[in-house]
């Protein structure tokens, strides 16, 4: 993790920048919403902005780290998504067994 982001629950936060360091052209942000679907939305429209072909340099490296983190943000959501699943399902196998050997 770079020394301009923090981290909160375990998940990189994207870093805020002060409206006089906003690149041209670009929004000062608030913080963004901690979400999954709210980074998803965010990534998608850093996308398109980086395929318009009209973010200058220094806009276009912003908008890389800003994504990066908030694909890193997404990738451990789902991460633990898949965890409560996984131990979900372990508990379902646990309960059939034991009913199994109960009814034996």
């Amino acid at each position: 993790m770079s020394a301009g982001e923090q981290q909160i629950n375990g998940a990189p936060k994207t870093p805020e920048v002060p409206a006089s360091a906003a690149p041209p052209g670009s929004q000062a942000r608030e913080p963004q919403p901690q979400t999954y679907e709210a980074a998803s939305a965010r990534v998608e429209e850093i996308i398109r902005r980086l395929d318009s072909g009209e973010a200058s340099l220094e806009e276009t490296l912003e908008l890389i780290r800003e994504g990066k983190a908030l694909i890193e943000l997404c990738a451990g959501q789902l991460s633990a998504v898949g965890d409560a699943l996984q131990e979900l399902r372990l508990d379902e196998l646990v309960e059939r067994l034991e009913a199994e050997a109960r009814a034996e």
